[in-house]
Order: C-alpha cells, then structure tokens, then sequence
C-alpha cells in the first residue's frame, strides 16, 4: 500500500513537472485538458485520476510556479534595484502566458470553483510573510515591513494586470519605477522637492511631451 502511494505520489509529481514545463513553455491556458495531456505525453484520464479536473490541473500548476517565483526571492535581497530587476523580468513578455494563467486562477478561486480551495491565501500570504521577515530582518519594523509587502505585491500585481490588458510595457514600467523612488524617499512623500521630481518625470514621459505638442 506505501510502496503504491509512493508510485502514484511520483507520477503525479512527473505530470506536475510536464504540465509546470509546457506552462512556460509553450503556454497552457487555451489549451483544453486533451490538448494538455497530448502536450505532456498522456490521457486526458490520467491528468484526471491524479489532479480531479482541467481546474485543478490547472491550480497545481501556478501554485508550483508561484512556490518557485517565492524561492527565486529567497535569494534576492529587498532593495529597491532588486525591485526593479524583479519588475523587468515580470514585465519580459516570455512571462504573459504565465501571469494571464495566474489571474485566471485567482478569479475562478474568487469565485469559489471546485479545486481553488485555499488558494487564494496562498496567493496572499505566501508572499506577504517572507517579503515582511525579509524587510524585518533588514531593520524595518514588524507592522510596516507587513504594510509595505501589501502594497507592494498590490502595486506589482495591479500594474501585471495593466500590462496584460493594455500590452503598455513602457508605461506600467514607468508607473512602477515612479513607485520605487517614493519607496526609495523613505516614506517623505510630503517633501515637496520628491514630488515635484516625480510630477516632471510624468510630465517628460507623456505622449504630448514625446511627440513634440
């Protein structure tokens, strides 16, 4: 009976791994559950013996590719460059399939669909606490690293929808950059010489401006 859990455990394991592969690879969001097991090298049958339904196939992976999205930050420290880096290779549009599988889920667990259970903590929480220890361990006081990880996961994860719905790479990475430096201000966003800079940024950056009107 062991022996036979640790089989299937195993296969399952593989078929995560294949579906996780094809996912940012060649894309899985439009693809139909036959057409995924095609894609990887299997039925349709098994896809649904080891993970329930197309839905739940579907949950497993983007929680596989968020735990691997959380370990890449475990090794990446809280500055505001680093920031910046994380933001260009979100924005790179190799990642579209993934980010619009992403939102996919999260509505279907906004909604309450079969497999999302407990998703949608995992999608906050799992980001939240290591990004605030992170900052805590750095200097930042508990209740603020926690107010800041929010934000910016809100920040981060507004502006990926933006770009998926308008394809603005230039503009959501300039929203973006425009966050960092008021994070980079320390929090003096009343300074009137911070915001001035920033209102010139936008102002430099707007179409009128860059078409010569």
């Amino acid at each position: 009976m062991v022996q036979w859990l640790m089989a299937a455990s195993q296969t399952r394991d593989r078929l995560l791994e294949a579906a996780v592969g094809q996912a940012l690879s060649n894309g899985i969001v439009d693809l139909s559950l036959r057409e995924i097991a095609a894609a990887i090298g299997t039925s349709h049958r098994m896809l649904i013996y080891h993970f329930g339904s197309r839905e739940g196939l579907l949950v497993a992976v983007v929680r596989e590719v968020e735990r691997r999205e959380r370990e890449h930050l475990t090794g990446t420290d809280m500055s505001i460059d680093a920031a910046r880096r994380t933001w260009d290779r979100l924005a790179d549009p190799a990642l579209r399939g993934q980010e619009r599988l992403f939102f996919e889920i999260y509505s279907h667990a906004l909604l309450g669909r079969p497999g999302t259970e407990g998703f949608l903590t995992e999608a906050t929480e799992g980001w939240l606490t290591p990004v605030a220890e992170a900052m805590t361990a750095a200097g930042i006081d508990s209740p603020t690293a926690r107010a800041l990880a929010r934000l910016g996961l809100a920040v981060t994860r507004g502006l990926l929808l933006d770009l998926l719905a308008t394809g603005d790479t230039a503009g959501t990475t300039q929203a973006f950059g425009l966050f960092t430096r008021l994070l980079a201000s320390d929090g003096r966003t009343e300074d009137t010489a911070t915001l001035a800079e920033l209102r010139r940024a936008i102002e430099r950056s707007s179409p009128s401006r860059q078409s010569g009107a």
